[in-house]
């Protein structure tokens, strides 16, 4: 069959490397793609945010299947376009999407449906909400409404902190996605990702996973889009699964099929493992990154059909193989990262990494130059390793690190620190 994916990042390199791998597919493109994914998919210079030239590419090129990758796309109702042209995507719909898109709104869905999440309030006036964040004191969390590419989270330690992001927010540092905010209180555990794919009625349970979001080690610095991640997740244990399911998952997608805005595609529910149990911090309606990076390390199945199961309602006898072996991987990312960055740096060194054992290099803003691989982006590659335990993993994924030569690059080099203290006591 034939298939085109959307995106260019580090999540996308994942999944084409694992798309790729399957018998099923005779044609595979990727749009944009970047310099790693182009040794999986053919890249095409196509702008995702063009629907009609996405269609015409697969109308063109007969594509089976549309695989899309970020929230954007998903948030702009491209899989509404493409179900219209006829061409099956895997993704949600602009209404179903709106679990990303609109924090306000998953809030909503949470405390109708009963769904363990933290106490909130929206707010669009900045006087009503100060006065709201100084009657709850701190900390507390203030998050733009809408999509805010990763960055529309402010975990203040003070109100004055908390005072100062929603004058940043609803005085416009988000644009239209900070129209609104939404309060909540700060929840205290252990955080997870957790991961299913859903078909409307029924979901399937992928590995769950831990990502470190801060940018220094030591869980220090600004927040990020993810820094590393490693799967399994010691703290999501077969019972934890099992209430995550029954008590987030399953209620989640009961509500939005009475809505009439059934969901389909990967549902990644953000928890807090609290002493009470699963509580939702956030939905997002696309594969992690870099969570994506460890599971598909890790998946042992086809995931070709997975994904079909899930746009033809098909999962609900349906299941995947995964390895009991642990995957880490480390973000290296651009010096300035999260705030501003240079792009063009060389990188030199990868082939020599990607010879270490369990290794393999996925890249995100990346760029050939020739033969010469160029930053191009904030979050540049991740090295992501398997192994017995993430231990080492771990071992594997820096042993690779050390051999890439990117003085113009930065990591943290704690990932999965959390995981092997745990393995360390279990001995």
């Amino acid at each position: 069959m034939n298939i085109l994916l959307l995106g260019s990042g580090g999540r996308e390199h994942a999944l084409a490397w694992k798309i790729a791998a399957s018998p099923l597919v005779t044609n595979f493109w990727c749009a944009p793609g970047n310099a790693g994914i182009a040794h999986d998919a053919e890249c095409v210079g196509l702008d995702v945010a063009d629907h009609g030239a996405v269609i015409a590419f697969c109308k063109t090129n007969a594509v089976d299947l549309v695989v899309v990758g970020p929230e954007a796309p998903l948030a702009a109702g491209i899989v509404d376009d493409l179900a219209a042209a006829g061409i099956k995507a895997f993704g949600p719909t602009k209404a179903a999407a709106r679990l990303e898109s609109s924090k306000g709104f998953t809030k909503d869905l949470c405390r109708e449906g009963g769904i363990p999440t933290a106490a909130y309030e929206r707010f669009s006036d900045a006087d009503q909400a100060k006065a709201y964040i100084r009657a709850q004191g701190a900390p507390i969390v203030v998050k733009a409404d809408g999509l805010a590419a990763g960055k529309g989270v402010v975990v203040a330690a003070s109100v004055a902190e908390a005072e100062a992001a929603i004058d940043m927010m609803l005085g416009g540092g988000f644009g239209a996605a900070g129209a609104e905010a939404v309060v909540e209180e700060c929840l205290v555990g252990e955080e997870a990702s957790f991961f299913v794919l859903c078909d409307g009625d029924d979901a399937l349970a992928l590995a769950a996973a831990q990502d470190h979001k801060r940018a220094f080690d030591g869980d220090e610095g600004p927040n990020t889009g993810g820094m590393g991640a490693y799967s399994p997740a010691p703290v999501m244990t077969d019972a934890m699964c099992r209430r995550t399911m029954d008590e987030i998952i399953l209620p989640t997608l009961r509500a939005m099929k009475a809505r009439g805005t059934p969901y389909k595609g990967v549902l990644f529910a953000g928890l807090m493992i609290t002493a009470e149990g699963p509580k939702l911090i956030e939905y997002n309606v696309r594969f992690g990154d870099p969570e994506t990076q460890v599971l598909m390390m890790r998946l042992k199945s086809d995931l070709v059909p997975a994904l079909l199961a899930a746009c033809d309602g098909q999962l609900k006898s349906f299941d995947l193989r995964w390895s009991d072996e642990a995957a880490l991987t480390v973000v290296m990312a651009a010096r300035g990262y999260p705030g501003d960055y240079a792009r063009g740096s060389v990188i030199e060194g990868l082939d020599e990494a990607a010879k270490v054992e369990g290794v393999e290099i996925f890249h995100a803003g990346t760029r050939a130059d020739g033969a010469t691989i160029r930053a191009n982006g904030g979050r540049v590659l991740n090295v992501t390793a398997i192994g017995e335990s993430v231990a080492e993993a771990q071992r594997r994924a820096y042993a690779a690190v050390d051999r890439i030569r990117w003085p113009e690059g930065f990591c943290r080099r704690d990932i999965g620190w959390r995981a092997v203290a745990r393995e360390k006591d279990s001995r």
